[in-house]
């Protein structure tokens, strides 16, 4: 099948897409989410959405590391799902104006949008690229304006051993709404 590619979806489709598969993932049985996700990639492409594993470590290792590369890009590296709060915070001191929030199975953001408008690729990519190396991820906050804030959105579970997290990345007009954990019962229709 051809599937179109982002900039063909209009903006309300991104928001529905997203839901979609968050609610998708709820539904699959552990042992099967991770071929289930990685079958989806393409499609979790068009909503800037790339399925990785995240290894839970224990003992002296940091939840998270940031780090600047001398390109203005900014590396991600997630050790474990645990204090978004301040990985908001540290990105911001490395100069990415962004909200990050962790969402658990058969959990969502509400509300949506969180934003009056998002902006597409063409406008401004934040482009998250996921690494070969398990929860790595870059994003280019050069990408985000005056008036604008970054949304990372990462969607988590547990399966065997270890974390399987969903991205989701893009910039929105200020101002961006808070994120509220409500729970994903119904599949939201596709139109």
């Amino acid at each position: 099948m051809n599937w179109p590619t982002e900039r063909e979806l209009p903006e309300g489709r991104h928001r529905l897409l997203k839901e979609f598969v968050m609610t998708e993932i709820d539904k699959r049985p552990a042992k099967r989410r991770v071929p289930r996700l990685a079958m989806l990639a393409p499609v979790l492409g068009l909503a800037v959405a790339a399925a990785v594993s995240v290894p839970l470590l224990f003992g002296g290792t940091p939840a998270y590391a940031v780090e600047k590369r001398p390109d203005g890009l900014i590396d991600i590296t997630l050790n474990e799902v645990k204090n978004p709060e301040q990985l908001q915070e540290d990105l911001r001191a490395a100069g990415a104006e962004v909200v990050v929030n962790y969402i658990p199975m058969g959990k969502k953001c509400s509300p949506q949008p969180r934003s009056s408008h998002f902006l597409g690729k063409e406008e401004a990519r934040l482009a998250v690229f996921p690494s070969p190396e398990p929860g790595r991820f870059t994003i280019d906050p050069r990408v985000i304006g005056e008036g604008q804030t970054g949304v990372l959105e990462f969607s988590v579970s547990e399966n065997n051993g270890g974390v399987v997290a969903g991205i989701w990345a893009r910039v929105g007009q200020n101002p961006i709404a808070e994120c509220e954990l409500v729970d994903t019962t119904d599949a939201p229709l596709l139109h």
